[in-house]
């Protein structure tokens, strides 16, 4: 009886360690995608948009970038539409 147990520990452990592992991967590959860059940071604030304060307040400072990072790319999609105009 104790070595079934042995048996099933040597088996189940190894497992459970491994899951944990792939978890704390995929949990930190999203902590990865969502860091905030100082300098991206700091280029949002020199000169805040009404919306991006909005958001930076009402829902915190992913919005708040995501609004900044819109507004970088904005001019280059106008540039290509009246390229292809």
């Amino acid at each position: 009886m104790h070595s079934d147990m042995t048996a099933w520990m040597t088996v189940l452990v190894p497992l459970l360690v491994m899951f944990f592992a792939l978890g704390m991967e995929r949990v930190e590959s999203r902590l990865r995608e969502s860091t905030v860059r100082p300098d991206e940071l700091e280029q949002m604030l020199e000169r805040p948009r009404p919306d991006e304060l909005r958001a930076l307040f009402r829902q915190g400072t992913g919005r708040a970038l995501e609004l900044f990072r819109l507004r970088g790319r904005a001019p280059k999609l106008r540039r290509r539409s009246k390229v292809s105009s």
